[in-house]
C-alpha cells in the first residue's frame, strides 16, 4: 500500500545550520503519529516543506501520490493535507461560527464580497463540526472571546473544514492548562478518528505521546533519530538522553 505522505531526501539548511538532513519518511493513512524533540531540531521545519511553506534544496514530498514539493500551501490543501498550528490562526473578530463559514468559503472558492458568507456554505456541516469539537454553544461568541484550549479547538475545526485526508497539529496543547490537556486531545482524537482523517502532532509533553500516538519519530539535528511504536522509541538510550533529558 502506497504512503498517504512521503518524502525522499529531504534536505535544507539555514546557514550553517542543517534543519533537514537528507530525510526519507513515510506516513501511512489511518496512523496517529507524535513527533518528539528539543527545540531547533527540525520538526517545524519539516511540517513547513510537507506543507509547502518551505522549499527543500534537495529532495521530494509526495502526499497521496503526487508530488507537491514546489507547490503553494493553498494548492496542498486542497489535495487533502490540513495544518492546524502551534498559535491558532484564527479571525478574531468574527464569530466562532463565521470561522467555520470563512474556512468553508475559501474551500469551496465561494468567497464573495457580493454574497452573504452563510449563503456560500453548507449550514449543516458547520453545525456538524462545531458539535464534534464541542463549540456549538460558543458559535455566536467571538473567537476572541475563546479561552486558549477553545481557540485550539477552533483552530483544529476550521481545518476540518477543509476536509482533509491528513491533519499535521503543531504542538496543540501548548499553552493549554495542564489539566485541560487530556480532555482537548480526547475531543481532537473522537474527531478526527469520526471524520477518518490520519493525523501527526508535534508533542513535549509525554503523557500525551504515551496516551495518543500510534507511532512515534524523534527528531535530532535534522534526522529522524528514531521512528516506531511509542514504548520502543520512548524507551531507547539515545532518545531518552537527547530528547527526553531522563538519563
Amino acid at each position: 500500500m502506497s504512503a498517504l505522505l512521503e518524502t525522499k531526501g529531504l534536505q535544507l539548511a539555514f546557514g550553517g545550520v542543517v534543519a533537514a538532513d537528507n530525510i526519507d519518511f513515510a506516513l501511512q493513512r489511518g496512523e496517529r503519529l507524535a513527533v518528539i524533540g528539543q527545540n531547533g531540531a527540525g520538526k517545524t521545519t519539516f511540517i513547513n516543506i510537507c506543507t509547502g511553506f518551505l522549499k527543500p534544496t534537495a529532495g521530494q514530498v509526495f502526499f497521496n501520490g503526487v508530488d507537491v514539493t514546489h507547490q503553494l500551501p493553498r494548492h496542498i490543501v486542497r489535495l487533502g493535507l490540513g495544518r492546524s498550528f502551534q498559535l491558532p490562526q484564527l479571525f478574531l473578530d468574527h464569530t466562532v461560527r463565521q470561522c467555520l463559514e470563512i474556512a468553508a468559503a475559501g474551500r469551496s472558492g465561494k468567497l464573495s464580497f457580493f454574497k452573504a458568507l452563510a449563503d456560500s456554505v453548507d449550514g449543516r456541516e458547520v453545525d456538524d463540526t462545531l458539535a464534534l469539537v464541542g463549540l456549538q454553544h460558543r458559535a455566536h461568541e467571538p473567537a476572541l472571546a475563546l479561552p486558549e484550549g477553545q481557540r485550539k479547538l477552533l483552530d483544529i475545526a476550521m481545518a476540518l473544514m477543509l476536509r482533509p485526508q491528513l491533519l499535521i497539529m503543531d504542538e496543540p496543547t501548548s499553552g493549554v492548562a495542564s489539566e485541560d490537556k487530556m480532555a482537548l486531545m480526547d475531543t481532537v482524537m473522537q474527531a478526527l478518528t469520526e471524520r477518518q482523517v490520519t493525523s501527526w502532532f508535534v508533542e513535549h509533553d509525554i503523557d500525551i505521546v504515551n496516551r495518543y500516538a500510534t507511532r512515534v519519530a524523534a527528531w535530532i539535528a535534522g534526522k529522524v533519530a528514531a521512528d516506531g511504536p511509542p514504548a520502543e522509541v520512548l524507551s531507547n538510550p539515545q532518545i531518552q538522553r537527547e530528547v527526553l533529558g531522563t538519563h
